[in-house]
């Protein structure tokens, strides 16, 4: 029986899809990525975000009507179980976030079962722990990879219910990592994505103090590899050593994804965040890393947010001139800390804050770009248009969330390699070259 595997939300979901299908491959099931070419069809959701929920149930509706044999995984088995069951009656089976080991239990069942037949592996409690005898399936293989370093969570920000779905925060073994990495370079990759809730807590759960550096200079040292990507940098943990050991490591890239959330005080504190001073952290990265690029997000809209405390944060953005940038509207969510709070703000208020950041950021962004201009940089390359361009990204560009370089050449190239190019123009968020 054929097994197809959809996946939904974000990069660390990517790599829990890769490994169910490393785990159902390992164990003797046939994959296939075409949907309709499969009986059984597990469907990995999001649950972050109410948007992210409707489409994981579209997706799901959509597999039932088409009498799909679906098994729900993830993070919305794990947070409406129960819900989840009643509402879809025909769903063949769940896996909850810290049960993907349990895929295959809950695919031979539902495959040598009747279609009334129901199995769910979801624990009461979700730990998540890494499956570390697992060889990931990947399901886009490229220049670049994601790795995941840690799961869960111990922050508890007052909009987010990822600690409830995913568990207490858990580093994997570094020896596991630099064999993952390495083994990913074998197959070709040149760019590796570090990845967790917050990659820059890695380790103080195993070895008892902050161990992002020491990965990072042992990653440095794989042969091959291009660049180290870290994304998902909490404010509080981007001390002295992470930061010189960034601008020393000639194999990281002078990037830095450090969601704020905000830069108002009061809000900071109702969010459960950081209240520090985050244009002296941004300014001691600048001067520390040199020529690097820095991607925040915020959350605009949050319970009791005044149009005085939007503007100071409109005003903190105009001035800190962040190189990447994600604007969120608060999401309304169940058992969040913030979603009894007094003072929800109206849809149309949040969209219209969110539209006022964003236009900003744009042309924040373009000024950024047109530095560029007359500059030779290296760049990844991704693959081609369909009209012949060559599709990379620079060293300041993360995969699938910043802009692309666009280059012209006769020279043949592959996904993977490392071009110099001469940037000759640029638009709100891509840059426009040729090879040199």
């Amino acid at each position: 029986m054929k097994i197809a595997l959809l996946n939904h939300g974000c990069a660390k979901n990517l790599v829990d899809s890769e490994l169910m299908l490393g785990i159902l491959s390992q164990r003797g099931h046939e994959i296939t990525l075409d949907e309709n070419d499969a009986e059984i069809v597990v469907v990995n959701t999001c649950s972050f975000i109410h948007d992210a929920e409707k489409e994981s149930v579209q997706a799901i509706l959509r597999l039932v009507q088409e009498k799909k044999k679906v098994i729900v995984a993830g993070c919305l088995a794990q947070k409406y179980k129960d819900e989840l069951k009643k509402a879809i009656p025909e769903l063949a089976g769940m896996v909850g976030t810290s049960d993907i080991a349990d895929i295959v239990e809950v695919v031979d069942k539902v495959s040598n079962g009747k279609r009334k037949d129901y199995i769910a592996r979801i624990s009461e409690k979700p730990d998540y722990i890494y499956p570390e005898n697992i060889e990931r399936q990947q399901i886009t293989v490229g220049a670049s990879s994601y790795i995941k370093i840690a799961d869960g969570c111990n922050y508890h920000c007052g909009y987010c219910i990822i600690p409830q779905l995913r568990g207490e925060y858990h580093s994997r073994p570094l020896e596991n990592i630099i064999e993952e990495a390495k083994g990913l370079v074998a197959k070709g990759v040149t760019e590796i994505d570090l990845i967790a809730q917050d990659t820059t807590g890695y380790g103080i759960d195993l070895y008892g103090k902050n161990s992002l550096p020491v990965l990072l200079e042992e990653l440095d040292k794989i042969d091959g590899l291009g660049w180290i990507r870290v994304m998902y940098a909490y404010p509080t943990q981007m001390n002295d050593e992470l930061i010189e050991t960034i601008a020393r490591l000639k194999k990281v890239a002078k990037y830095i994804d450090i969601p704020l959330q905000h830069s108002n005080s009061e809000i900071l504190k109702a969010m459960r965040r950081p209240v520090m001073d985050y244009e002296e952290l941004i300014k001691k990265i600048r001067d520390k890393i040199p020529d690097v690029a820095i991607r925040t997000a915020f959350i605009v809209g949050y319970p009791g947010e005044t149009d005085e405390q939007f503007e100071e944060l409109y005003n903190f953005v105009e001035k800190i001139k962040f190189d990447k940038m994600g604007v969120f509207e608060y999401s309304h969510e169940k058992n969040t800390a913030s979603y009894d709070m007094q003072n929800q703000i109206p849809a149309k208020i949040k969209k219209a804050r969110r539209n006022r950041l964003m236009a900003l950021q744009k042309n924040i962004s373009r000024e950024i770009n047109k530095k560029y201009i007359g500059k030779t940089i290296p760049c990844i390359v991704e693959g081609y248009t369909d009209d012949g361009l060559i599709i990379m990204r620079s060293e300041y560009d993360a995969p699938e969330i910043d802009g692309l370089v666009y280059a012209k050449s006769e020279k043949n190239v592959v996904p993977g390699d490392f071009e110099n190019v001469l940037i000759n123009n640029a638009d709100y968020y891509d840059l426009f070259g040729k090879l040199v």
